[in-house]
């Protein structure tokens, strides 16, 4: 899967460092594509030895997202707002590069990007740290003016889940989000009326390993979260976003020994048996309101991950 690549998981060294509070230079506002290593050939679907495969007639064929959202880097964990003209992507320069060179590299975050008369703009970092201080962020997810998303920061001893509010056109406000961290740290989707909390966890009573799970809000409180049994397996299930009408749940499994996109159906309000729709390294969807599929498509040779690119599905 894609431990490497994403902020999910890093190394204790890095977590007792930032929890420690060091003293850290200010962070200055650098050029992503700088950090790509010289000579990091960019793939294209002509060089991709395993390019995604599509099993469902109601989308055209995968194809990747134009530069400047794709770079020679690795770009992952996309979000796509409903309106289909703001995306915010994950990006670091190096895939195989420790956390703690992610960290002191200046650019891996969480990028945004808007399109704007149908091109996409130069994406441009979210800052979510004050500039003194030293963090790593992902998992963004973002709704109604409210962005929820993994960190580890300066001050504070492992991951933990973190908002920030968007207000005079940036972000701010970051603070340690209302959400029991010890249901695990991560990907997230909240339903639009804000009741119910999707999230992936390795806690007790699942399937198996990686299981999805949904945490119900009443009265502002977040209750002990429940397995979604109908759609995990004894492999990895994560990754999970809803459709914008919440009757669709995207999630992230394992076919034929590779991250693979399934859709599953709510019906008579139960979840239904999901469908295989995006297979070989596609994982970590996120829909907007015309049905488009957006997801990140990992290149790999040798059994390295080489690099990362987003992908987008157009439903027909």
């Amino acid at each position: 899967m894609r431990r490497v690549l994403t902020p999910v998981v890093l190394i204790p060294v890095l977590i007792l460092m930032l929890a420690g509070g060091c003293a850290v230079e200010p962070t200055e506002t650098i050029n992503r594509e700088s950090r790509i290593p010289p000579g990091q050939v960019k793939i294209t679907p002509e060089t991709d030895l395993f390019p995604p495969i599509l099993h469902s007639d109601e989308y055209e064929a995968p194809v990747p997202l134009p530069y400047p959202i794709n770079t020679a880097g690795a770009e992952d964990s996309g979000f796509i707002m409903p309106d289909g003209n703001t995306f915010y992507v994950w990006f670091t320069p190096d895939p195989n590069i420790p956390a703690q060179e992610q960290l002191d590299d200046g650019v891996t975050g969480i990028y945004v990007s808007n399109k704007v008369g149908g091109v996409w703009q130069e994406p441009e970092r979210v800052l979510l740290q004050d500039p003194e201080k030293q963090a790593l962020d992902g998992c963004e997810f973002v709704q109604d003016g409210i962005m929820w998303f993994c960190t580890v920061r300066t001050g504070y001893a492992g991951m933990h889940w973190f908002t920030a509010e968007y207000k005079d056109g940036k972000w701010t406000n970051w603070q340690i989000a209302d959400f029991n961290p010890g249901y695990e740290v991560g990907e997230l989707h909240i339903t639009s009326d804000g009741q119910e909390l999707y999230f992936h966890s390795l806690r007790a009573g699942g399937s198996g390993q990686y299981d999805i799970w949904v945490s119900e809000n009443i009265d502002g409180e977040w209750l002990s979260p429940v397995n979604i049994e109908i759609i995990n397996s004894p492999e990895v299930d994560g990754w999970p976003s809803l459709s914008q009408g919440g009757t669709e749940l995207w999630f992230t499994s394992i076919y034929m020994g590779s991250p693979a996109i399934f859709r599953s159906k709510i019906m008579n309000g139960e979840w239904q048996e999901p469908e295989l729709i995006i297979s070989q390294f596609a994982g970590e969807s996120s829909v907007d309101s015309e049905g488009n599929i957006f997801f990140t498509h990992h290149y790999y040779k040798d059994g390295v991950m080489l690099e990362a690119d987003i992908y987008v599905a157009y439903k027909k």
